[in-house]
């Protein structure tokens, strides 16, 4: 689901705040690698992005879900003196940067940069001479690593979903594809293009059964042909990690494109997923462990008293979703949590 910043709002009245906690949770995961602190940021900062008008301090921020008294102080700060200590310091030490530059290169996490840092690899020019120290995926990363930093416009993915589509009917018109993330949710710009690929003959049952489907690569291919696929990052029996680009214009950028093979009698809890956003999937996580069920990307099924999951409920839509645990159903664009 790619590197994105909980900030990716046009005109949002607290982008500089959501900055520099989005500049402190990658501080969190990629050095200090505590996804707690990271995670606490991170929420801070989508809680901020949703809101219509600019927060004026700490203690206005601290009635806000998800900021608590230690943010609020950072908050504070920041308004009054237009920066944060702690950052101006992290941003001083020079394997913070290196080790944060690093882990923007897809593929790469904060053990493998934190190894190459150590190594005395600490710019993008000097990674490009050492490509023996990487694996498939991250030397991919660094090939294209100018083109996935950039934001991909609505428009260019409508396109690409077109093309997708159209291809795929070609090969058997019964596949359904949702392209998910923050597209699915309306926004103007996305960083990676998240696709769920499906059929009808396709279940769990098979799934489980061991037989193994070649269906997605038979869809990767036909995508090869097409010129919309462009690389490979890695191809299983259920998912593609790759690139691709719209075919016959080569001033378009590349883009990262992951496309997940689901059973159909899965697909929709799937779909809900990787719609997101995190926190709305967090929060509907919640509600249904309210209703006695546990829902996942995979299932939603009914909780005996003792708390074991019992049979999955036969989920048709996302709208079936929402039913079963009494929920007023909420369209994608209303779920930028």
């Amino acid at each position: 689901m790619g590197k994105r910043k909980a900030s990716d709002i046009a005109g949002n009245p607290n982008q500089d705040l959501c900055d520099f906690l989005m500049e402190l949770a990658n501080y969190e995961r990629n050095v200090s690698k505590n996804i707690y602190k990271y995670n606490a940021y991170r929420k801070a900062a989508g809680t901020l992005s949703s809101l219509p008008e600019r927060v004026k301090s700490g203690d206005e921020a601290k009635k806000l879900q998800g900021i608590g008294e230690k943010i609020a102080k950072k908050i504070d700060e920041f308004l009054s003196t237009g920066k944060l200590q702690k950052l101006e310091d992290i941003n001083k030490d020079e394997s913070n940067i290196a080790i944060n530059l690093l882990t923007r290169v897809s593929g790469i996490g904060p053990a493998k940069a934190k190894e190459l840092v150590d190594a005395g690899i600490k710019t993008l020019q000097n990674l490009k001479k050492h490509q023996d120290k990487l694996n498939h995926h991250q030397k991919i990363g660094l090939k294209y690593f100018e083109d996935f930093e950039k934001r991909i416009p609505r428009e260019e993915i409508e396109l690409i979903e077109k093309i997708m589509k159209e291809a795929i009917a070609d090969l058997d018109k019964e596949y359904i594809v949702t392209i998910c993330g923050s597209y699915r949710r309306g926004k103007e710009d996305s960083g990676d293009i998240d696709v769920l690929l499906t059929h009808p003959t396709y279940t769990s049952k098979e799934k489980e059964s061991k037989k193994k489907t070649a269906a997605l690569k038979k869809v990767v291919d036909c995508l090869e042909k097409k010129q919309l696929i462009v690389d490979t990052i890695s191809l299983g029996p259920t998912k593609f990690m790759g690139v691709c680009q719209v075919p016959n214009e080569k001033s378009k950028p590349f883009r990262r494109l992951d496309i997940r093979l689901i059973p159909h009698d899965q697909y929709y809890c799937g779909v809900l997923y990787f719609t997101g956003s995190d926190l709305f999937n967090k929060n509907m996580r919640v509600h249904a462990l309210e209703k006695n069920y546990t829902l996942n990307e995979y299932t939603l099924k009914p909780l005996t008293p003792e708390g074991i999951p019992g049979e999955a409920e036969k989920i048709m839509s996302e709208e079936d979703i929402f039913r079963i645990l009494d929920l007023p159903y909420k369209e994608p664009k209303d779920r930028n949590v």
